[in-house]
């Protein structure tokens, strides 16, 4: 009873002083348990998709609600790199693909815009992926803060959608046999009030 008393207590003082906080920038910590960029390419000319993510990110978000302005920078280790199946995970690694020895990273940075609502709903940024940077931009399909019931600081996620040229960065793997370039973007986000 006295810890949950304490946990209220502590709540209605966050909820008491947040207001103080708002029109500065705010900078949240991206959760690597609850962030999974992750990509969906073609296979075989249209045969099938083959879907996979990146289980190891970090970086942070800059966020000013007030003044409509943020920034993103987002680290994937290219190592951790997950099809599902060890043989293309294995072949996605490689030097034919990804070269994770040669390129451990990759990284995007952006500025995230469009307000509506006091939301985002747009990243204008670039990535760098297989040593090569080109401009990327994304679309903010959900984006929310709240109170994180457990850590008790404010937390914020985004549904993101976006898509690539894979030869655009130098992974043209069986680009020869028909194998389509374009990839779909789809990530999960969320990053924790520092």
């Amino acid at each position: 009873m006295k810890v949950r008393l304490k946990r209220l207590m502590v709540v209605a003082l966050l909820v008491l002083f947040t207001p103080f906080s708002f029109g500065k920038p705010v900078t949240y910590v991206i959760d690597p348990n609850h962030t999974f960029p992750a990509f969906e390419a073609d296979h075989m000319g249209g045969l099938s998709l083959w879907r996979g993510k990146i289980n190891s990110t970090s970086g942070e978000i800059i966020l000013d609600k007030k003044n409509r302005t943020g920034y993103v920078t987002v680290v994937m280790e290219m190592d951790s790199i997950d099809f599902g199946n060890d043989k293309m995970t294995k072949q996605a690694k490689s030097d034919d693909m990804f070269d994770v020895e040669e390129f451990p990273q990759a990284r995007y940075e952006g500025t995230l815009i469009n307000f509506q609502d006091g939301s985002p709903t747009k990243v204008e940024g670039e990535l760098t992926l297989h040593g090569i940077t080109k401009n990327v931009d994304l679309e903010i399909k959900a984006f929310k803060c709240r109170l994180h019931p457990f850590k008790l600081r404010e937390v914020c996620g985004a549904d993101i959608r976006g898509n690539i040229m894979r030869d655009d960065f130098g992974i043209s793997y069986a680009k020869i046999m028909g194998f389509k370039m374009d990839v779909a973007l789809r990530i999960g986000v969320e990053a924790i009030k520092k």
